[in-house]
């Protein structure tokens, strides 16, 4: 089957210098949802005059946000992706169409397009983390930066987290469910002018990221 629309869910938090860019680089028939986060920067505003659907979750956190997203979305496969322009969203298509070809879950394997846009200390808590989801199994060398799924599946998968650690639950609770994931390579560039990674752009972000993947390893 072949799905003719496609829902891009965008948590946003202050990205209104790259919006313009990342929806403009959107795919045709892929309808962006941008999921505010409680931005001060007029970034809904912008996301509304160029066309996406805005939604808001006030309450802060990553998880929150895509969640928020999710539940909004109407089509059937549904595809998520930062809103800071650093993923190029024409790679959206193959990981789609992996979904249509049968892969339960198609992600993105973080390839740099030049010398650092990626900080050495969020690249190093990678590698930890895809050695360890390798040790349970699941065969990914990131943790779904970019990611497509058929939207019914994905709510009936029961992600809980709302915080960094959404996205290393996602792949924890895909393989435990027995769902078939393929990963690919894409373009990983540099954040757009005037924003900040919530993540990578601090040690800081990247030690909370660290706190909440540890949570749900846990678990």
């Amino acid at each position: 089957m072949t799905y003719s629309e496609v829902d891009v869910v965008l948590p946003c938090l202050d990205e209104a210098g790259a919006l313009p860019g990342v929806l403009a680089g959107l795919p045709p028939g892929y309808r962006a949802i941008v999921v505010d986060n409680g931005s001060a920067d007029g970034s809904p505003e912008v996301a509304a005059a160029l066309g996406a659907k805005v939604v808001h979750e006030p309450r802060r956190g990553y998880g929150a946000a895509v969640h928020t997203g999710l539940e909004a979305a109407t089509a059937d496969i549904v595809c998520f992706a930062d809103a800071d322009g650093s993923l190029d969203l024409g790679d959206l298509p193959r990981l789609v169409g992996a979904v249509e070809q049968g892969a339960d879950l198609a992600v993105g394997r973080r390839v740099p397009t030049g010398p650092g846009v990626w900080p050495w200390h969020a690249r190093a808590g990678n590698v930890v983390l895809a050695l360890l989801l390798r040790g349970r199994g699941l065969p990914v060398r990131d943790i779904a930066p970019l990611r497509a799924a058929n939207r019914r599946a994905l709510l009936g998968l029961g992600v809980a987290d709302r915080a960094f650690g959404y996205p290393l639950e996602l792949l924890i609770k895909a393989q435990r469910a027995g769902w078939r994931v393929r990963e690919f390579d894409v373009r990983y560039g540099a954040r757009a002018k005037g924003t900040k990674s919530k993540v990578s752009g601090s040690v800081r972000g990247t030690l909370r990221a660290v706190r909440d993947f540890g949570r749900v390893l846990a678990r």
